[in-house]
């Protein structure tokens, strides 16, 4: 099943720009057929950020929204991994939520479903994938969420 160039938020995502990395990593690296992505925080291409913690500052579905806005960062990187070629994505493999929150915030699954749930609108079946979704007590510029992911590609 290929890519659907139609869906709104496929053309978003062709629309952004590539983040430079905020450190000493690279934002994507190969290794045979699989992509790794660095963690990408929740802050849109026009520069806002979601921040804070969800469950304090944030609500579970602002958080999803931030989760969603991590995917999308997400798949500009594996985009410049392809050399913009959607057709070279073969599935997503994992997917790692982090959110920034405090005990006892239980529902970060809901709040990482945000990325999920647009790596399977944009792929179909090929975007099911594995995944966690962890609590943590701070991320970079108190970003509300950071998500991470492997994907399989074709040479």
């Amino acid at each position: 099943m290929g890519v659907d160039h139609s869906l709104a938020s496929v053309k978003r995502i062709q629309s952004m720009a590539v983040r430079a990395a905020g450190g000493n990593y690279v934002a994507h690296r190969q290794v045979g057929n699989l992509v790794y992505l660095s963690g990408q925080i929740s802050m849109r291409d026009d520069g806002h950020l979601f921040c804070g913690q969800v469950g304090v500052d944030l609500s579970v579905s602002e958080g999803a929204q931030a989760a969603r806005v991590c995917m999308e960062n997400l798949f500009v990187a594996l985009l410049a991994a392809v050399d913009g070629n959607w057709d070279r994505i073969v599935s997503c493999v994992r997917l790692t939520g982090y959110v920034n929150s405090q005990a006892p915030f239980a529902d970060g699954p809901k709040v990482i479903n945000g990325a999920s749930d647009l790596v399977v609108e944009v792929l179909g079946p090929n975007g099911e994938h594995a995944r966690s979704a962890v609590g943590v007590s701070a991320l970079p510029r108190n970003a509300a969420v950071e998500v991470e992911a492997i994907f399989e590609v074709r040479a």
